[in-house]
């Protein structure tokens, strides 16, 4: 009886785990062991919860979001489609949090952009977008916004290039142009803004 997994409305999930009235989960995701989707969470289709992850309220998934052990997503937390979310990373939604404080009015927005992954131990400090297919290098800890395709490491975290679609390093020419050694695409980078050809 402990190892059962529940299928129900196309998605399926841990009989250890705890999904609260609200939710909206999309066909084919899978929630693991001890996980929490507190209510009206939106979990789009395809997307896997590893264990031991806890959901806030209110946090939007999208499709094909991959979220690893230990992890906890917390209200003001928004992933688009494609976003790995590596093993035990952190996010935040208050910049000054005091215990004996309240603010929850003061939640900051974090939008996680399509194609994202976030290495694991990274901690992503709120209120700063993650861009589209950018790359956060294990153990590092995000203080700005980070751009489209970058590849950042380091605390604080820094920019040290440029990543693709594929997950490969781009090496860009003089000319600013740089092939993906892993599809064969081709990317551009011009006035600090990486773009595929």
């Amino acid at each position: 009886m402990s190892n059962q997994i529940i299928k129900k409305d196309g998605y399926q999930y841990h009989t250890s785990a705890y999904i609260d009235e609200g939710c909206i989960i999309g066909e084919d995701t899978r929630i693991w062991h001890f996980s929490h989707i507190m209510k009206n969470c939106k979990i789009g289709i395809g997307c896997n919860i590893g264990q031991n992850v806890v959901i806030s309220p209110d946090v939007t998934l999208g499709n094909n979001v991959k979220v690893q052990n230990n992890v906890s997503i917390y209200t003001g937390v928004i992933c688009e489609d494609d976003v790995f979310l590596g093993p035990s990373m952190v996010f935040t939604n208050v910049y000054n949090p005091r215990s004996a404080v309240n603010r929850k009015e003061e939640f900051r927005e974090t939008l996680v952009k399509k194609g994202a992954s976030i290495g694991a131990n990274a901690t992503i400090v709120c209120g700063y977008p993650i861009g589209r297919y950018a790359f956060i290098g294990a153990g590092t800890v995000v203080t700005k916004e980070v751009p489209d395709y970058a590849l950042i490491v380091g605390n604080p975290g820094k920019q040290i290039g440029w990543m693709s679609e594929h997950g490969e390093r781009l090496e860009f020419d003089k000319k600013g142009e740089a092939l993906c050694k892993g599809s064969g695409e081709r990317y551009v980078l011009e006035n600090n803004i990486v773009s595929k050809v």
